[in-house]
Order: C-alpha cells, then structure tokens, then sequence
C-alpha cells in the first residue's frame, strides 16, 4: 500500500522503518521539509510536503503531536476525502499529568469531526515506538489495537498491523478511542513513574476470534 506519515518524531519514523520492510510505499512528511528528508532517508523512506503525500496515498497515518492536530487536520482536509486516516496520537497533558481529552470527545473523535469527509481509525497508539519499530522485541506476537466506524478501513489498517508483525484486534467503534487514550496513558504513566524502558505492551489473552478478523 501507498501510505504517508505525518510526523518525523520516533512514532513516524519507527511506523515507517516496519511498513516498509514490510513492503509498502512509505512516505514520509513534515512542515519542515529537511527534516522530512533526514527522517525519510533515515528509514528507507521517501519525503514530501503533506498535500503531495496525502493526495496520492492509500492510508494516511497521523504521528504529530496532539497539539498540531487542529492545523495538520486544516492542511490536509482538501485531500483525505475517502481516504483511511490513521489517528496514532495520545491527547496528554503538556506536563504528562493526564489526558487533555478527559470529561470529552476523545483524540480520536475530535480528529474525526475535524475531518468529516475521512475514515478514521485509532490505533497504533497503545504500542510505543520503540515496539513499532520492532514488533519482535519481547519474541511474542504482541497485540495492535484499534477501533473504527468503518469496516472497510478496519480491514485496511489490520492488514497494515498484520503485515509488520501484530495481530489486530478491533475493539470497537471509533467511540472506544477514549479507551485506547486511557489504555496508552496508563502504560505511559506506568513507564514515568517506574523509571521504564519504553518496552511494555498489551496482550489480550483469549481475545474474541471476531474481534482478529480484520
């Protein structure tokens, strides 16, 4: 698949190394282009500014703070019209005390409604980069959770999640982002607090079979 990447940071380039070592054509973009290009090149990747890659990709994954959303959503609304749009974003507190989203519409609901005309998925957003970039690290098949609206999207994004090494489990409507937020938060919280390696991640044991079936 033809998929671009929004965002330089660990996330975007990790994302990036494994779908295309997987095989797919990655795209990697930023406002700032150098940036874009050391990134890409970094990881086997391509560059570009977010117009050129969104309008021609298959799937859009967006990896930027959750602060930039608003105007990356503004940027990119022109082109993702029909298209599976990937929210990976955690909605934390500038001082990492919490969720910025609590009491309301989740990340994920939020990018949703500032971009109508797009299918959105939340997901790869309970895996740290560290475990993106190497779906191996702990020799198990580990879990890329994800929730969507849309069935056709939901079967996109788990052939993504599958094709670099994790079993995809949908858990539910876009709705459930608000779970997948708090999900990601308390394995961020459990790292700060504990001094952590960034390394821990979720197995559902005895997952429903519909629940994998992309």
């Amino acid at each position: 698949m033809n998929i671009a990447i929004l965002g330089t940071g660990n996330v975007g380039q990790a994302l990036g190394a494994s779908l295309g070592k997987a095989g797919h054509q990655v795209t990697l973009t930023s406002r700032d282009a150098g940036k874009a290009q050391i990134a890409a090149t970094a990881v086997g990747a391509s560059s570009s500014d977010y117009a050129t890659a969104v309008a021609a990709a298959d799937i859009v994954i967006v990896a930027v703070p959750f602060g930039a959303i608003e105007g990356v959503a503004a940027e990119i609304a022109p082109y993702v019209t029909g298209k599976v749009v990937v929210d990976a974003t955690n909605p934390l507190k500038a001082d990492y005390s919490g969720l910025a989203t609590e009491g309301g519409p989740s990340g994920g609901e939020r990018l949703a409604a500032l971009l109508p005309g797009a299918r959105i998925v939340k997901a790869f957003n309970t895996l740290f980069a560290g475990i993106q970039g190497n779906p191996d690290t702990h020799g198990q098949q580990l879990d890329a959770l994800y929730a969507t609206d849309d069935d056709a999207a939901a079967s996109a994004v788990a052939t993504i999640a599958t094709s670099i090494g994790f079993r995809a489990v949908r858990v539910g409507p876009l709705a459930a982002s608000r779970e997948l937020e708090s999900l990601a938060w308390l394995n961020i919280r459990l790292q700060l607090i504990s001094n952590g390696a960034w390394q821990s991640s979720y197995v559902l044991v005895g997952a429903p079979e519909s629940s994998t079936a992309g």
